[in-house]
């Protein structure tokens, strides 16, 4: 399977006056703000950590529902929550908190599978970052 997929991101001025938007292909954000305040302080708005944090959890969380099917089980809710760091200019540990009931299931069989799904997310595999995950079967 292969395909493609965009967003767009347009900024106008300096880097701590200027303002910008960012869009994507779906519309899910359709000129959604970003600015320094978004980024690096309390604002209205989105930022590059904040989207690295949303698609880490969603691609995550996906791959671990597949690999769970895979085995026999079908879950009936997994939260993950993604806590990006950044530091020094640099983005230096995701935490992936993941919560899960999955009937049947064994609180080792469960960590094994989200251990796996850590290492093989597309969007794990893509960061350069130290990746840590805590596993709790609901």
């Amino acid at each position: 399977m292969k395909f493609t997929r965009r967003a767009n991101a347009n900024w106008k001025g300096t880097g701590m006056e200027g303002k910008g938007t960012i869009s994507t292909q779906s519309t899910t954000l359709d000129n959604a703000q970003l600015s320094f305040k978004t980024r690096f302080d309390e604002g209205v708005g989105t930022n590059p950590e904040e989207l690295i944090a949303a698609a880490h959890s969603g691609c995550f969380t996906m791959q671990l529902s597949f690999l769970l099917s895979e085995a026999g089980f079908t879950p009936e809710d997994l939260n993950t929550e993604a806590k990006v760091t950044f530091e020094d200019g640099s983005i230096t540990l995701i935490q992936l908190i993941l919560k899960g009931s999955v009937p049947g299931i064994s609180a080792d069989e469960f960590e094994k599978a989200a251990h796996k799904a850590k290492e093989i997310c597309p969007i794990s595999k893509l960061l350069n970052t130290t990746i840590t995950l805590s596993v709790e079967l609901i």
